[in-house]
């Protein structure tokens, strides 16, 4: 029989374009992915996609079952969400925490309609967990945790949202400001400018420099996006930020920059308790959150 796993196997391979992408979608190996993949062609007779197609292409027999995931998922989703507004016990409370400084910018009006869609429910926004807030989940301290580094655990389930790409912000009369894409070698030595977190912990070192072996320079952090973004006009440094980021960089002589080739995407992903009693709350604060991306 054709199951579930497999029709969220095959959307995630068509919105990825390859095994390794559509792999870290659905958080398993691409030697799982693999297994799944040829136990349903095996079950079907025929092949999904054809190999070494770039980009991915479907089969006839492929297109087909990528349209009927598209009519069922939804609709298997929406039942879900029905059946658990029915349960009379669930709690009617969701606490969020987000491992995101730039993120509260688009998260604040998403709140504002999860509130208008549920006005009996109590939402609230944690701050205080913004560097363990996975381990606070865990222990309960949280509801939803919006993350874009899942850890596997048995307790906790992730709900892939979106991919978001980080790019590189430089003062307009920087010498990288005129190239297509940076290097890694680009960024040697380079003054850095962050939200206060461990180098160790930010997304251009652990995804773009730490692979290639560089170092930047000296790393100043900075509470606010604003005024990260007005100094790195004022030439203190560079950045790597959320493309949305830089939407506030209005009236600032800024300009971004490719990470690479072809870009660094990085995924953002809703972590929540498997046996959570307010599971329909947050489901529908994940819907909300895709929809808002997707309109963006």
């Amino acid at each position: 029989m054709i199951e579930l796993r497999h029709l969220r196997t095959l959307v995630a391979l068509k919105e990825s374009g390859s095994l390794a992408a559509a792999a870290k979608k659905r958080f398993v190996t691409q030697s799982a992915l693999s297994h799944q993949i040829k136990e349903l062609e095996t079950r079907i007779n025929s092949p999904i996609f054809i190999r070494k197609s770039k980009p991915l292409s479907f089969t006839q027999e492929g297109i087909r079952l990528v349209q009927l995931a598209e009519e069922i998922l939804p609709r298997v989703t929406e039942i879900e969400q029905v059946l658990k507004r029915g349960v009379p016990t669930q709690r009617q409370q969701l606490t969020v925490a987000i491992e995101c400084h730039s993120c509260v910018r688009w998260l604040m009006p998403v709140m504002e309609q999860f509130r208008q869609r549920h006005p009996g429910a109590e939402l609230n926004l944690s701050s205080r967990h913004l560097f363990n807030a996975i381990h606070a989940l865990e222990n309960e301290e949280l509801d939803l945790v919006l993350t874009p580094d899942p850890a596997p655990s048995h307790r906790i389930a992730y709900q892939h949202l979106f991919d978001y790409e980080m790019k590189l912000v430089v003062s307009s009369d920087h010498p990288l400001a005129d190239k297509p894409f940076v290097t890694p070698q680009d960024l040697a030595g380079q003054p850095l400018l962050s939200y206060p977190v461990k180098l160790e912990r930010l997304d251009l070192y652990r995804h773009f420099l730490e692979p290639a072996g560089v170092l930047p320079g000296e790393q100043k952090t900075c509470d606010l996006t604003m005024m990260l973004l007005q100094r790195i006009a004022c030439q203190e440094g560079i950045a790597a930020l959320p493309s949305w980021s830089v939407s506030e960089a209005q009236g600032l002589s800024l300009k971004t920059v490719r990470l690479g080739q072809e870009g660094m995407m990085r995924p953002m992903f809703g972590a929540y308790h498997r046996s959570a009693t307010n599971a329909s709350l947050i489901q529908s604060l994940l819907t909300l959150l895709n929809d808002h991306q997707r309109n963006r």
